[in-house]
């Protein structure tokens, strides 16, 4: 022991190489709540943990145990994170009124009551309970809805009940069906 001590002295080296603020470092993601998610991307469907701290997202990657895609991402995948956060992001929508020549901006909170509203409207002025021959329909024709491949079983399984069953909606499709 005797000689190690010599030998600190003598190259400078000191009993505890590691600073305190090198201690108390840890990883960005420590304390955070994680969610399961698919990537926005394409129709593989890859699963990404996206991590949240105070209500804000502060990192997505790539889930590990994921059959799909083992934990990696393509390019486009990687940089879900900067889609979200990056400052060219658009957070409103364009709505152009009936008969005007120009666009407004508009909150994205107001499209989608809209939307809502609308759907509504058109599903109780076109809803038929009967066909011509009296059979019981319970249906509207005038509205459509065309999901997305990434959506998993799950989301398409509410979406169908959701769409058929609450709403009568017939044609509901799928993309990645198409």
């Amino acid at each position: 022991m005797a000689i190690f001590d010599r030998l600190k002295n003598y190259i400078g080296l000191v009993p505890n190489p590691i600073t305190e603020k090198t201690r108390q470092a840890h990883a960005r993601i420590k304390g955070a709540s994680v969610a399961i998610s698919v990537c926005p991307y394409c129709a593989v469907g890859c699963s990404q943990l996206i991590y949240s701290k105070d209500g804000k997202i502060i990192d997505i990657e790539g889930n590990y145990e994921s059959p799909i895609n083992g934990g990696t991402l393509c390019p486009k995948g990687a940089a879900t994170y900067n889609l979200i956060h990056s400052p060219y992001r658009v957070t409103t929508v364009k709505y152009r009124a009936p008969y005007s020549d120009h666009w407004e901006d508009r909150p994205l909170d107001w499209a989608m009551e809209r939307i809502a509203q609308l759907t509504k409207q058109t599903r109780d002025a076109e809803f038929e309970t009967c066909d011509t021959e009296g059979r019981r329909v319970n249906r509207t024709l005038a509205i459509g809805h065309l999901g997305g491949a990434t959506l998993d079983n799950e989301e398409n399984y509410l979406i169908k009940k959701l769409f058929t069953a609450g709403l009568g909606i017939v044609a509901v499709e799928n993309q990645a069906r198409i």
